[in-house]
């Protein structure tokens, strides 16, 4: 294995985070970036892949939902995460916007407005904003893709 590279450094940093600090970072980041995203993310327009489960999740209760987010995280297998498995990873990447979207409107349990990221989380988003957009997508993408269960492995 040669050095890591600051992509790898930041992908490993990241999932070394507690589950509540990965959603916490997730939200920072993709309200910090979210805009930019979407039309980044080739294959967001096949969010309709995701509908299905995204309508799921906006019928849960706010606790099943923190619940559901929580499992995708850590790999619990359930029929969501295994739901959320199946997508491409462009159609994950284009989820969690969906899903940022829908926390910001309340149609899915926000963060709280007095959550702050732990002194960690902060020095692994401070990590992640050095490199540049490209960089930071391939992050989000690396996050958001190792999540769930994917049900054919």
């Amino acid at each position: 294995m040669g050095s890591a590279t600051p992509v790898s450094s930041a992908i490993a940093a990241f999932k070394g985070l507690a589950t509540d600090e990965q959603l916490g970072l997730l939200w920072v980041l993709y309200d910090n970036m979210g805009r930019a995203i979407t039309p980044a993310a080739p294959g967001a327009a096949r969010l309709q892949f995701a509908e299905g489960l995204l309508t799921q999740v906006r019928t849960m209760k706010p606790a099943e939902q923190l619940q559901f987010m929580r499992d995708l995280v850590e790999g619990k297998s359930t029929s969501a995460t295994r739901a959320y498995g199946v997508l491409t990873n462009n159609t994950k990447l284009a989820f969690w916007y969906q899903l940022a979207e829908d926390m910001r409107t309340g149609a899915v349990i926000a963060v709280p407005d007095y959550y702050r990221l732990g002194s960690d989380a902060v020095a692994v988003f401070g990590q992640i904003s050095k490199l540049d957009f490209n960089q930071q997508l391939t992050v989000l993408r690396q996050a958001v893709v190792a999540m769930g269960v994917d049900p054919m492995a």
